[in-house]
């Protein structure tokens, strides 16, 4: 972990702006992952954090996000060094480190600085474990629909719907003259967790009579009709029913102009526009319907928390950082640097300016996170939910399917049968 640098000489402290007897500057180190902020970003808020402390230096260091997980673990767990204060973590890995200890509970700081009572469920969720909260929600992304402007006016549809049985009327009016009316591989999960907790259902849940015991929940009522509502969907389209979304990649299946939507992150339409420059323009973007037209469809939201490793020399310096980086002012600078959604919905206006930034927004109101288990990356690792997808697109019976799916992912959370 990074120390205290002391300066001990008074020519020294003098040059920095310190008189003997004040607090010695220390550096605060923060890793940041690759493509989360800009370099221009990381440069104003850096000169702008060090202007208003004037006893922290920071120390910002990019990541690749290939082998992050091994590097966060052997981070957590050295001492001394100068390893990192701050570290920025995908917001479903929260759970993952804290059960492997070496976190520092930031509960306190939460309520009292950081305004948690409005943050984004998808990321604020995650970042709590066993009542406590670990990660700080920073910035956040999720699906929405992408769709071809043309093939929209040619059915004569004036404005994208805003509930599910809207989306479904249109898309069988778009899935005509040889066009889909969306194209939606059969392993897209991600898509099918949301339509399951509109339901009311969810992918796992973790048993009341014990805490860390979790049981697959794909089998219940509510996530079946997720599923049912899935297979109508699907079938308005071309996608195939035993890959997932990116193979082939939806991104070049749609720049081949036939497909009226896809459900994606909007930043898929600059490949989209890459493959075919003659879409730049035409492209749409709205949330997925929900079942009624008071709110969006839920969404799977991903992003990244921040986190301060329990061995941490500076504890406090750590907060700072983190009060500043999810706080209004640079929340509403990244957003617009970077197209990502604020940490809070009370500031989605400052991507109000940006279509597809905004429609993520609106979605991300109603987002929520995977089950928040400690392995349930295991889970994805060998992802039962894509087989039982393909298994009821295919004719497989949804129930029997859904309960087979529901024990192998019991299976993998139950640390003990694994």
């Amino acid at each position: 972990m990074p120390l205290a640098l002391a300066l001990s000489s008074t020519l020294l402290l003098a040059g920095c702006g310190l008189l003997p007897g004040e607090d010695e500057r220390r550096t605060v180190t923060v890793w940041m992952m690759k493509g989360s902020a800009s370099p221009e970003f990381v440069a104003r808020f850096t000169e702008d954090f060090e202007k208003e402390h004037q006893a922290i230096d920071l120390d910002i260091r990019v990541q690749e996000w290939t082998g992050i997980g091994a590097k966060v673990k052997k981070a957590l767990k050295d001492e001394g060094g100068d390893g990192p204060d701050v570290i920025e973590v995908g917001n479903t890995q929260v759970a993952q480190y804290v059960d492997e200890g070496g976190l520092y509970d930031l509960t306190l700081e939460s309520a009292r600085d950081l305004g948690m009572d409005d943050w984004l469920p998808g990321l604020a969720e995650p970042g709590n474990y066993n009542g406590a909260q670990y990660g700080i929600p920073w910035y956040a992304a999720n699906r929405v629909v992408i769709y071809h402007k043309d093939l929209f006016a040619k059915a004569g549809i004036k404005r994208p719907p805003r509930t599910r049985e809207e989306w479904l009327a249109d898309t069988e009016k778009l899935n005509t003259a040889g066009n889909q009316g969306i194209y939606l591989a059969g392993q897209d999960w991600y898509t099918l967790a949301g339509f399951i907790w509109d339901e009311g259902g969810d992918l796992a849940k973790e048993t009341k009579e014990s805490s860390g015991d979790w049981r697959g929940t794909l089998d219940s009522a509510a996530a079946l009709r997720g599923m049912e509502f899935y297979q109508r969907l699907q079938a308005l389209g071309r996608g195939p029913r035993d890959a997932d979304e990116e193979h082939p990649p939806q991104a070049g299946v749609f720049a081949g102009g036939d497909v009226a939507q896809i459900v994606a992150v909007p930043g898929a339409a600059r490949a989209i526009e890459e493959k075919n420059p003659e879409l730049k323009g035409r492209l749409g973007y709205f949330p997925i319907p929900g079942k009624t037209a008071r709110k969006p469809g839920a969404v799977f939201t991903g992003g990244s928390d921040l986190v301060v490793p329990e061995r941490s020399d500076d504890h406090k310096g750590a907060v700072e950082v983190i009060k500043a980086l999810a706080g209004e002012k640079w929340q509403t600078d990244l957003a617009r640097t970077m197209n990502y959604v604020p940490n809070k919905a009370k500031l989605a206006p400052a991507v109000a300016g940006e279509e597809g930034v905004a429609a993520m927004a609106a979605g991300a109101a109603n987002g929520r996170a995977t089950p928040n288990s400690p392995r349930w990356a295991a889970v994805e690792a060998d992802n039962p939910i894509k087989g039982y997808m393909t298994a009821v697109l295919t004719g497989g019976d949804p129930a029997s399917r859904a309960r087979e799916a529901s024990r192998k992912i019991t299976r993998t959370l139950d640390v003990g049968g694994v």
